[in-house]
């Protein structure tokens, strides 16, 4: 009985793909066009690359950024920064970002959100010693660039890992102080503005 119905079912599945073929290629003596063949599809220029470009806010690499942080002499500086920001570019570079990345993220605050910011930064404690010991987590850096009415910018560096390190990494625009505030660590309340953005 098994065999007679394994034939059967054979049978029924010939027909079926025969027929199936039969409609699938038509007949050559009807008058409908052509099916479309395939064409070589031209070779496109790859698409632009993932990596951000830099912006009148935000014109630095991760590199130069790095760099900036890591000339400034910890134990040095004045404990609280007299700049009088109206506005402020935060620049965001992911976690892990080298070389000659650009921040990805840009956002701007400015009045009462930019003194706000600006406050946070002051709160600080300055730290005498760079820290040696830090954790391994990964966080973004931020670049802040503070900006006055007389257009003087202040930048810091924020980073939100390791040893949070928050620092001062120049002072731009006439007849500016050339003191810049002391190094100090990143409070929790400073990042979590920040990832606020």
């Amino acid at each position: 009985m098994s065999a007679l119905r394994t034939r059967g079912l054979i049978g029924a599945t010939l027909v079926v793909a025969v027929l199936g073929m039969t409609a699938a290629c038509g007949s050559e003596n009807a008058s409908s066009p052509p099916a479309a063949q395939p064409t070589e599809t031209p070779t496109s220029t790859p698409p632009p690359s993932a990596t951000p470009t830099p912006s009148t806010d935000c014109p630095d690499t991760i590199k130069s950024v790095q760099d900036a942080t890591n000339k400034v002499p910890w134990g040095t500086g004045a404990a609280k920064s007299l700049f009088q920001p109206v506005s402020v570019a935060i620049c965001q570079y992911d976690a892990g970002a080298t070389g000659p990345t650009y921040a990805n993220v840009t956002t701007k605050r400015s009045g009462a959100q930019a003194t706000g910011l600006f406050a946070l930064v002051n709160a600080a404690k300055p730290v005498a010693k760079k820290p040696e010991f830090c954790t391994k987590e990964l966080g973004p850096t931020w670049v802040l660039r503070f900006t006055d009415n007389d257009r003087g910018v202040l930048s810091y560096t924020v980073e939100a890992f390791g040893c949070r390190h928050l620092v001062a990494t120049g002072l731009e625009g006439q007849g500016k102080p050339g003191v810049l505030p002391a190094p100090r660590q990143a409070t929790p309340e400073l990042i979590k503005s920040l990832g606020l953005r």
